[in-house]
């Protein structure tokens, strides 16, 4: 008797469990977090009108540095009217580079003279100017991507010869510009320094590097040049 009752109470418990109502809730994922929108800045416009105003300033301090018409000299200063510069650079970074100057470098701030005697000398140079302006095009480009390691193998192997070691430029005995300096890897953007390395810069010992555009036998891979460019900014040069 007492073994069918507890058979019985069983049954109950069984019974009673395949009557309770099944969860059927189910946990809502939160929505996934829409990534930023990179906004663009506005390019700085330059009146073309001051240009006149600017080349005076320019020969009466510049040019003893850049030379006529700031062709530049190899190892002293490099040319500020070279096409594919102009192509590339964005008023802001010329602005803000005579401005500020270069620390480290023979390039002294020119803030002093203030904002509009400064523009008039961007004026100047855009007189030289014979490709389309890229640089707000080069300067949307992804940042760079790289392997650190690597890009210190290919830097001393292809750049350092002309840049020095860790881009110390022109201190360094070289034909080729400060490009591990602060003062040009806060300015600069990597969409600058990808399109500088793959496509060098015309009447300059700058050649470019980049597969497309071989005018070396190292032609580069895109990330061979980003692995460079990874580099470059762990190592502003002091």
């Amino acid at each position: 008797m007492a073994r069918l009752l507890s058979i019985f109470v069983a049954m109950v418990f069984v019974i009673s469990g395949c009557d309770k109502p099944t969860d059927t809730t189910t946990t809502e994922k939160a929505p996934a977090t829409p990534a930023p929108v990179k906004i663009a800045e506005r390019p700085i416009k330059i009146d073309p009108a001051l240009a006149p105003a600017g080349k005076q300033l320019y020969e009466q301090n510049c040019i003893f540095c850049h030379q006529a018409d700031a062709i530049g000299k190899p190892g002293f200063a490099p040319s500020l009217t070279n096409p594919e510069f102009l192509s590339v650079s964005s008023n802001k970074f010329i602005l803000s580079t005579i401005r500020d100057g270069r620390p480290g470098t023979g390039m002294p701030p020119f803030a002093h003279m203030g904002k509009q005697k400064i523009e008039s000398m961007v004026a100047y140079f855009r007189t030289f100017a014979t490709l389309p302006d890229r640089s707000a095009e080069v300067d949307a480009q992804p940042a760079a991507s790289g392997d650190i390691t690597r890009g210190k193998s290919s830097y001393d192997l292809i750049c350092l010869t002309c840049h020095g070691p860790n881009g110390d430029g022109y201190a360094a005995g070289g034909t080729g510009t400060a490009i591990g300096k602060a003062g040009t890897l806060d300015k600069v953007t990597d969409g600058f320094l990808r399109t500088t390395i793959k496509e060098g810069r015309s009447n300059t010992r700058m050649l470019g590097f980049g597969k497309e555009t071989p005018r070396t036998m190292a032609a580069l891979s895109d990330q061979e040049v980003d692995d460079i460019i990874a580099y470059l900014r762990t190592v502003p040069s002091k």
